[in-house]
């Protein structure tokens, strides 16, 4: 090897390690942020509290006394049952919905996939309508009712897709058309539900379709959680697969030795576990899935190495910034996280329909 190809494989070496530096570094600074946001999002309600303050107030139990003084029980109650739950969810959902996106636009090659186009959250959607005429809102137990028949409805849909990806010759294009088939059935079967619905029943459905963090309890938080810690080491190690596929679809992760109906079988169902497992509890988040991968994929590009946890930290910071904006613009009317993010993502979406409307319309 010549000298000058010695020179500029070592130039190379040294701008790759940089670019990895600058990216593991947007990461440590997602996370920074999400955990003064979420500091920031715990002492916010009724009556405020300083982010130092909340601090020492969730620290309490190990802080020598003289240090808490100023804090009394019932605060750190309302802390640790009531707000510190909720930014925790917004964590989780967040980070949950955008690994959704990232794993079905990797897999099917396609920006404009999201759970909601597949189908998923509308079939969540449909599980709680049918819980609510059933008697749900009720009953003993009656939310966690809901959460299951929406996570059941959910799975059903999920298996409806990955049946059909399974088939031979099935494309990611025929894949996302079919998800915008079942979309639009679902969302007809939760319409037909509204029509015989009483007047309380129709409230409590529409309300659960506004997506909300209200009433997120340590059970559903930790459940939630569970989801993701299954979720996401499955879909980092499918990440060079989804580089695969990002490139050059079926055809080039095949050549390169990528189990194709396999891999697409896995990284689907992880993805709908994901977005089905959260929507179940929050109800409908839209936009979430779609833009919240875009944005991380503009700032740390598209190697789904960093990519996958960078748009988990990119989604749940949105889900964070997204609920403080609801509690503060007409406090102390809350408004849902669901309504707010759809407020943040039509923008987004819009531009990115804009920006790319020659490779849609190729």
């Amino acid at each position: 090897m010549s000298s000058v190809e010695t020179t500029s494989r070592a130039a190379l070496l040294r701008a790759y390690d940089q670019h990895r530096a600058k990216q593991w570094l947007l990461i440590s600074a997602g996370l920074v942020a999400v955990l003064v946001t979420a500091l920031i999002s715990t002492g916010l309600g009724v009556q405020s509290i300083g982010p130092l303050r909340t601090l020492r107030a969730l620290l309490s139990p190990v802080l020598p006394e003289q240090w808490r003084t100023d804090i009394g029980p019932t605060q750190i109650a309302i802390l640790y049952n009531l707000r510190l739950p909720r930014a925790i969810m917004a964590i989780i959902g967040g980070a949950a919905l955008s690994l959704s996106g990232v794993a079905l636009q990797g897999i099917t090659r396609n920006p404009l996939v999201s759970p909601y186009t597949l189908g998923i959250t509308p079939a969540a959607s449909f599980g709680a309508a049918i819980a609510v005429v059933l008697g749900a809102a009720s009953m003993p137990g009656g939310r966690y009712m809901m959460v299951a028949t929406a996570f059941i409805a959910a799975m059903v849909c999920a298996t409806g897709v990955l049946s059909i990806s399974s088939m031979r010759g099935v494309t990611s294009v025929m894949l996302i058309l079919c998800g915008i088939a079942l979309t639009f059935l679902f969302s007809a079967l939760t319409d037909t539900i509204r029509f015989i619905a009483t007047e309380q029943e129709l409230a409590i459905i529409v309300q659960w379709t506004f997506g909300s963090l209200n009433g997120i309890t340590w059970e559903e938080v930790g459940i939630s959680a569970a989801i993701l810690v299954a979720v996401f080491p499955v879909l980092r190690a499918h990440a060079w697969a989804l580089n695969a596929f990002a490139a050059g679809g079926d055809d080039v992760a095949a050549s390169l030795g990528f189990a194709v109906g396999r891999t697409r079988i896995i990284v689907t169902l992880a993805a709908v576990l994901a977005a089905a497992g959260i929507v179940s509890f929050t109800g409908v988040i839209l936009f979430l899935g779609l833009v919240a991968p875009h944005i991380a994929r503009m700032l740390i590009g598209g190697d789904h190495r960093t990519l996958i946890p960078f748009a988990a930290i990119v989604g749940a910071l949105i889900l964070l910034v997204a609920d403080m904006i609801g509690r503060l613009a007409f406090a102390p009317i809350i408004i849902p996280v669901g309504i707010v993010v759809s407020y943040l993502g039509v923008p987004i979406f819009l531009h990115l329909l804009l920006s790319r409307r020659r490779e849609l319309l190729s």
